[in-house]
């Protein structure tokens, strides 16, 4: 079971830089990327079960599946406040539940410091010009249209800020 839960990781983590990469290229996190990804944890849950010797304290516990849905729910309404506000995207509080998910609620304080530096240093590296001689690369026109139209792809910050948790000593195995 262990194998299958890691490829499931894996798995997840390629689709969360795809949401990452859709996200920077056109400001939209599609809806099938989202369902996909809690498709997967829910695979990944049923796995977890599976090997698990106490299947009670697998569901029920604030390590176990209990703790994922209790942190994805919160951060999906999370999600959904700051939308409310304007001040994500829609994709943006989609993508919280299946972040949620697989950080666990243990990882929502670690999610939150990550989001947060990443989000401090992306505003900063938004306000320096870019250099010449890079000026006429593709990644850094998309830079020069992301400041020009003052719209932050947050799916990008809040995915690397999920890897980032994820790859912690502490994290999810």
């Amino acid at each position: 079971m262990i194998q299958i839960v890691n490829l499931i990781t894996w798995i997840s983590v390629l689709l969360l830089l795809y949401a990452a990469w859709t996200d920077f290229s056109t400001w939209k996190i599609p809806n099938t990327l989202v369902l996909a990804l809690v498709t997967l944890y829910a695979l990944r849950a049923v796995a977890v079960m599976l090997g698990s010797g106490d299947a009670g304290a697998a569901l029920l516990s604030s390590t176990g599946i209990g703790g994922d849905a209790g942190a994805g729910l919160l951060m999906f309404v999370l999600g959904v406040v700051l939308w409310a506000f304007r001040l994500f995207g829609a994709g943006d509080a989609k993508l919280f539940l299946p972040i949620g998910l697989f950080i666990g609620w243990h990882g929502m304080l670690p999610f939150s410091f990550f989001l947060l530096v990443l989000g401090v240093a992306t505003l900063l590296m938004l306000r320096l010009p870019v250099p010449l001689p890079f000026a006429h690369l593709a990644f850094f026109m998309r830079i020069e249209e992301i400041r020009a139209s003052r719209k932050v792809p947050y799916g990008v910050l809040i995915v690397f800020a999920a890897l980032l948790t994820l790859a912690l000593p502490l994290g999810r195995n």
